[in-house]
């Protein structure tokens, strides 16, 4: 009302007039949205809410980290200006854009925690080649995320990864040691199996010369390397959960209506990692679809429970 009220005084007809109208806007929206660049980011939009708890600043930044490989990784911060950050990892042939990752981001961000989500290398933004195994390879990428939110004195109180991300946070607790939350969404225990479901059972006996190209109605939409089958086989997710220190907490989150991983993996999960709670969402499927609301009350409990313990 205020804006408007000035403008109605303003004479229309004048050079001066439309000036002075294009100042007034841009006044006004500034006041609600703001741009600024820093060092770490090329993108930062924040957005200004009542300064209270249940209504924090956020802002949202894009931030590019390079990998060990020289790769930019792109990732978007959801920044409430919490000392404690946490990390979220997305599956097979997705990005950090997808439903469920921006879901957590947002109920993260609601309850004043920062939230990081990123491509991981060859998805999405991120720059590199996409490899079909790569889990190792992913685990690293998520070091070097780690290591810069730590170089930046912020403390990555979890990481969370759904699908084949869960595996890779998975795989990252048993490696690297420094993480003592990790949230498992919907992530496989039998690396071996899904695929011949996903490929056909003949994809063994092709693969035989050394790559498949995968293809869709517009053509080929990625290359499977026998290298990268092998790199996926060759993951023992049984030995790499043993290696999981006790005193890393872990939550497997799965879906009873799961089409793609069965819900028993999450029950695989449940009897080897030692420090470690299931819960099953009833009647979600891989993509939580309709049960987006229920996944994120299940995550933000479980991480304020774990922050009130440390």
């Amino acid at each position: 009302m205020e804006f408007r009220t000035q403008v109605h005084h303003i004479h229309n007809n004048s050079i001066g007039g439309i000036f002075q109208c294009l100042v007034l806007a841009c006044y006004h929206y500034s006041e609600r949205v703001r741009y600024s660049i820093t060092p770490a980011t090329t993108l930062s939009l924040r957005m200004t809410h009542s300064h209270s708890s249940q209504n924090p600043v956020i802002e949202q930044q894009r931030v590019i980290i390079p990998n060990k490989h020289g790769e930019k990784l792109v990732g978007l911060l959801h920044e409430t200006g919490s000392k404690e950050i946490v990390i979220l990892c997305h599956g097979f042939r997705s990005t950090k854009a997808d439903r469920t990752m921006v879901n957590l981001a947002v109920a993260l961000e609601k309850e004043g925690i920062s939230a990081f989500r990123f491509d991981f290398a060859g998805n999405g933004e991120s720059e590199g080649s996409f490899e079909f195994g790569n889990y190792s390879k992913e685990a690293d990428d998520l070091h070097s995320v780690i290591q810069h939110f730590c170089e930046a004195n912020r403390i990555v109180c979890a990481i969370l990864g759904h699908s084949k991300g869960g595996d890779v946070v998975l795989l990252y607790a048993s490696k690297y040691h420094d993480i003592h939350t990790v949230v498992n969404v919907s992530g496989r225990y039998d690396l071996k199996k899904g695929i011949e479901e996903r490929f056909g059972k003949d994809f063994m006996d092709r693969i035989q010369d050394g790559f498949v190209d995968i293809k869709n109605k517009k053509g080929v939409e990625y290359r499977v390397t026998k290298e990268s089958l092998m790199e996926r086989l060759s993951l023992d997710m049984h030995e790499v959960c043993l290696k999981i220190p006790r005193e890393c907490r872990v939550l497997t989150v799965h879906g009873s209506a799961d089409e793609i991983i069965p819900v028993g993996d999450a029950l695989e999960f449940a009897k080897i990692i030692p420090n470690h709670k299931l819960h099953i969402v009833e009647g979600a499927n891989h993509n939580y679809t309709s049960y987006q609301t229920e996944l994120a009350s299940v995550v933000l409990n479980y991480l304020k429970e774990t922050l009130r313990q440390d």
